[in-house]
C-alpha cells in the first residue's frame, strides 16, 4: 500500500483534521493509499525536545530525501518566546515533567537547556522539508470561482495619505550586503573582533551572503517615522516577520515597541530592569511581568497615556481587546498584515475600532521595497478589480534553507563594537564588515544546486503557461548580483527559445506584474524564499481572498513530493471563536487540493488506474465544492468546516459512483446514495452542536479523543464514513 504522510501540526487545520482526515482515509484506501499522521506540532517538538516523544520532525527530513517521499504539510505555528512558553506551561500542567524556558540562563545548564527549546522557535520546520523549489499557483477552478464570487476589497481614497515606509542607504541590510560564491567545499568562520561566532561548512558553488542592519540607524528610522505618521495624520503601524526571522525581527521589534513609549520605557527603565522585561518580547509579556508590583497601575497608566496624546496613533491588532501592534512579536507577521493594508484601502484600525489610512513601517528594505510599490500602485491607480484581475505565479527558490529564512544559525545581536569577518580554514577573508555594538548581523546562504533546479522549474513552468517569467534580481543587492550570474549560465542549458524571461528589480517586477494583473493578464514570478513567501500571500488574498487557496506543489529534490495547504495566519482566531461556540470557519479547500496533487504523483508513479480514478472523482469533488459556494461560513449557526467535509466527501463518493473503474463505482455507489439521502439529517446533526463552548483539552496540546468528538458530532456521517 502506498503512504502519504499528513502533518499533524496546530492551531485551526489541526482541528479540521480531526474531521477530515477519517474522511480521507476511508476513500484513499480503496485504491490502495493509506494516509498517515506525524506530529510536527509546536507541543510535540517541545516533547520530542525533551526526550518525551519522538522526534517526527527528524524522520520527515529522512522521508523528503527519498525518491518516493510524498508529504502534505499543512501551516504549523513558527513559535515566538511567548507561544513556546505557553506552550510549555500547558504542557505542564497536563502533567508533563519539563522545566521552564529560561529567558535569561544563568549558568551552563540552563543555557543548553535554553537551547534544546530554541530548536522549537521560529521556523523550524520549513528549513527541514522543503528540500525542493517552491511552485505556487491558482488552480484555473478556483480563480474562475473568485472572478464570478468577487470578495470584497475597498476602495482607496481619491487623496489617499497611505504609504510605506522602508530603511535606505547604508543602515539597512540591503545597503551593507556583500556576497561571494565559494570556490570550494570548505569551512568558513565568522568571528568578531578575531572571536569565533560560529563556523559553517561551505559546499563548492553556494553563495553566501554577509550583511548587518545599524542600530543607531534602526533607531533613527523609527523615530523619522513617528514624526511623519503624526505630521501626516496616519496611523503608525509596524510590519515583521518574528515568527520566521527569530533572531533579527524580534530585536526590531523591541526597538520599535521602545522607540513608540520612549518616554514610558526611560521613566521605568530601573522597574523593568529590575523584573527583566525584555522589549522583544512585547506589551503582553511586560504586562505579566509587572503584574502586582507596586507600580503596576503607574505603568498602565504611562502607556495609555501615550495612546491618548497627540502622538500618532497605534495600529491595534484587535481594538475590541485593546490589543495594539506591539502586544506581541508574532502578531505582527507581515505577509498576512500587509495584504490587509492593501485590501481594506490602505488603512488599518484604531483603538475606537475605526479604520484609517496607515503609514506600514517595514525596516528591511530587501522585501519592503515590494509592500511600498504595492500600496503606491493603489494609491494612484486605484483599489483592484476581483472579476477581472490577472493572477500571479510564483516559482520560488527555496530549497536547503535558501537565503534569509535558513539564516537562524548565523544571526547575530554582536556584542561589543568592532570588525565582522567571514574566512575561510586557509586564512582567506571573503568579506568583513565594521559594526556597532547592538547591530544585527546575518548570513545567509543559497546553495547551487537549488539554483539550478530553479532555473529549470521556471523554465517548465513557462513553456507550460505560455506567459512571461520574471526574475526579481536586483543587480544593485550584492546576493542579488551573485545568482544572477548563475542563473544566466544555468538558462544556457535549456532551451528558451519563445520563452518570455526577464530580470528586473524588485520595484521594477512589481510595477510590471501589476500592469498586467490589472489588464487581466498572467504573470510568473521567479523569487528568492522571503519575496515568495510575501507575494504568495498578498496576490492570493487580493485575487483569491485568501492565500489558503492558493496550490503550493514543492517538486523535492530527490523526486518525491511536498504539497504544503496554505497560510494559517488567522488559524488563533478560528480557534477562539471554535472554542467559544464551536462553529470552525477554518476552509480547507487548500487540503482538497494538496490531497489530489498527492494522489496525482503517486499515480502517475506508479501508473496505477485506481488512484487514476480516486484522483480524478476527487478534482470533481473540488470543482463541486467551489461551484456550490460549500465553503465554511464565518458565522455561528451556520455550516462550517465540518459540512464542508460532508460535502466534498459527497461529491467524491457521486462522483467515484460514475466512475468507468467499475470496481470503485460499485463500492462507492452505496455511499454516495446514503450521503444524499442523509444530507438533511446529517447537516441537522452538524449544525446541533453550533453555539455551544467546546472543550478540547487544551490550545497546543489538545486531547485526541475531546478534540475528535467535537470535530466529528454527526453520528449519521460517522457511520457511513466508517462503513466504507
Amino acid at each position: 500500500m502506498s503512504k502519504i504522510i499528513w502533518s499533524k501540526i496546530d492551531e485551526a487545520p489541526a482541528l479540521a483534521t480531526y474531521s477530515l482526515l477519517p474522511i480521507v482515509n476511508a476513500f484513499t484506501k480503496a485504491a490502495g493509499v493509506e494516509v498517515v499522521t506525524s506530529d510536527i506540532s509546536l507541543a510535540g517538538r517541545v516533547l520530542a525536545a525533551m526526550g518525551l516523544a519522538e522526534d517526527e520532525l527528524s524522520k520527515l527530513g529522512e522521508v523528503v530525501l527519498q525518491e518516493d517521499g510524498n508529504i502534505i504539510k499543512l501551516p504549523n505555528i513558527s513559535a515566538s518566546v511567548g507561544q513556546l512558553k505557553d506552550c510549555i506551561a500547558e504542557l505542564q500542567g497536563q502533567g508533563y515533567d519539563i522545566p521552564n524556558y529560561p529567558e535569561n540562563p544563568a549558568n551552563d545548564e540552563e543555557k543548553a537547556l535554553q537551547a534544546k527549546y530554541s530548536t522549537c522557535l521560529g521556523s523550524a520546520v520549513n528549513p527541514v522539508l522543503r528540500e525542493g523549489n517552491s511552485d505556487r499557483r491558482a488552480a484555473v477552478a478556483v480563480k474562475k470561482f473568485a472572478q464570478k464570487n468577487p470578495h470584497k476589497l475597498r476602495a482607496f481614497s481619491e487623496n489617499s495619505k497611505a504609504y510605506v515606509a522602508h530603511m535606505e542607504g547604508k543602515g539597512d541590510f540591503f545597503g551593507n550586503e556583500k556576497s561571494v560564491t565559494s570556490d570550494k567545499n570548505q569551512k568558513v568562520t565568522i568571528a568578531l573582533n578575531g572571536k569565533e561566532l560560529t563556523t559553517v561548512s561551505a559546499l563548492a558553488g553556494e553563495v553566501l551572503d554577509g550583511t548587518f542592519m545599524s542600530v543607531e540607524a534602526l533607531k533613527a528610522f523609527y523615530k523619522k517615522t513617528i514624526e511623519d505618521a503624526k505630521a501626516n495624520d496616519v496611523l503608525w503601524s509596524l510590519h515583521l516577520k518574528a515568527t520566521m526571522m527569530k533572531i533579527s525581527d524580534p530585536i526590531m521589534f523591541g526597538y520599535g515597541f521602545v522607540a513608540f513609549f520612549e518616554d514610558v520605557f526611560k521613566k521605568h527603565a530601573d522597574t523593568f530592569a529590575e523584573l527583566n522585561v525584555n522589549p522583544n518580547q512585547g506589551m503582553s509579556d511586560l504586562e505579566k511581568k509587572i503584574k502586582g508590583h507596586a507600580k503596576e497601575a503607574e505603568i498602565k497608566a504611562d502607556f495609555l497615556a501615550v495612546l491618548e496624546s497627540d502622538a500618532p496613533k497605534l495600529a491595534m491588532v484587535d481594538s475590541d481587546k485593546g490589543t495594539t501592534n506591539f502586544n506581541a512579536s508574532n502578531d505582527v507577521i507581515i505577509d498576512a498584515s500587509m495584504p490587509v493594508v492593501v485590501r481594506e484601502g490602505g488603512k488599518q484600525w484604531d483603538r475606537t475600532g475605526a479604520a484609517v489610512e496607515c503609514v506600514a513601517v517595514i525596516p528591511d528594505s530587501t522585501y519592503a521595497m515590494f509592500h511600498a510599490e504595492m500600496v503606491a500602485d493603489c494609491v494612484k491607480n486605484g483599489q483592484y478589480d476581483v472579476t477581472t484581475m490577472g493572477t500571479m505565479q510564483n516559482i520560488g527558490l527555496m530549497a536547503q534553507k535558501a537565503e534569509e529564512y535558513g539564516s537562524h544559525p548565523t544571526t547575530f545581536e554582536l556584542a561589543e563594537a568592532g570588525k565582522v569577518t567571514v574566512t575561510t580554514e586557509d586564512g582567506t577573508e571573503l568579506m568583513s564588515f565594521d559594526c556597532a555594538a547592538g547591530d544585527i548581523w546575518r548570513m545567509s546562504r543559497t546553495k547551487d544546486i537549488p539554483i539550478k533546479d530553479w532555473v529549470r522549474l521556471t523554465v517548465e513552468r513557462t513553456r507550460l503557461e505560455g506567459i512571461p517569467a520574471i526574475f526579481w534580481l536586483d543587480e544593485n543587492r550584492a546576493h542579488d548580483a551573485e545568482v544572477m550570474k548563475k542563473v544566466k549560465t544555468y538558462l544556457a542549458d535549456f532551451d528558451t527559445a519563445g520563452l518570455d524571461i526577464q530580470f528586473m528589480n524588485v520595484t521594477d517586477a512589481t510595477r510590471f506584474t501589476n500592469a498586467r494583473v490589472r489588464a487581466g493578464k498572467n504573470t510568473i514570478a521567479v523569487t528568492g524564499n522571503v519575496l515568495r513567501d510575501h507575494l504568495t500571500d498578498m496576490y492570493p488574498i487580493l485575487e483569491l481572498g485568501t492565500s489558503a487557496k492558493m496550490l503550493s506543489i514543492v517538486p523535492l529534490l530527490a523526486g518525491g513530493g511536498l504539497y504544503e495547504t496554505g497560510a494559517g495566519g488567522s488559524a488563533p482566531k478560528h480557534v477562539d471563536q471554535f472554542l467559544a461556540e464551536g462553529h470552525l470557519r477554518w476552509d480547507s479547500l487548500g487540503e482538497f487540493l494538496a490531497l489530489a496533487e498527492s494522489l496525482r504523483f503517486i499515480g502517475q508513479k506508479n501508473s496505477d488506474a485506481k488512484i487514476a480514478a480516486i484522483t480524478a472523482a476527487l478534482d470533481v469533488a473540488n470543482e463541486g465544492y467551489l461551484d456550490n459556494s460549500k465553503e465554511p461560513s464565518r458565522k455561528c449557526g451556520e455550516p462550517d468546516n465540518k459540512a464542508s467535509h460532508f460535502y466534498v466527501a459527497q461529491y467524491w463518493a457521486k462522483a467515484l459512483a460514475e466512475s468507468d473503474n467499475a470496481e470503485l463505482a460499485a463500492k462507492f455507489a452505496p455511499v454516495a446514495k446514503a450521503l444524499t439521502e442523509n444530507e438533511a439529517k446529517i447537516i441537522e446533526e452538524l449544525l446541533a452542536v453550533e453555539g455551544k463552548p467546546q472543550d478540547i483539552g487544551g490550545y497546543f496540546h489538545p486531547d485526541d479523543a475531546k478534540a475528535e468528538a467535537a470535530m466529528r458530532p454527526s453520528a449519521t456521517l460517522n457511520s457511513i464514513i466508517d462503513a466504507i
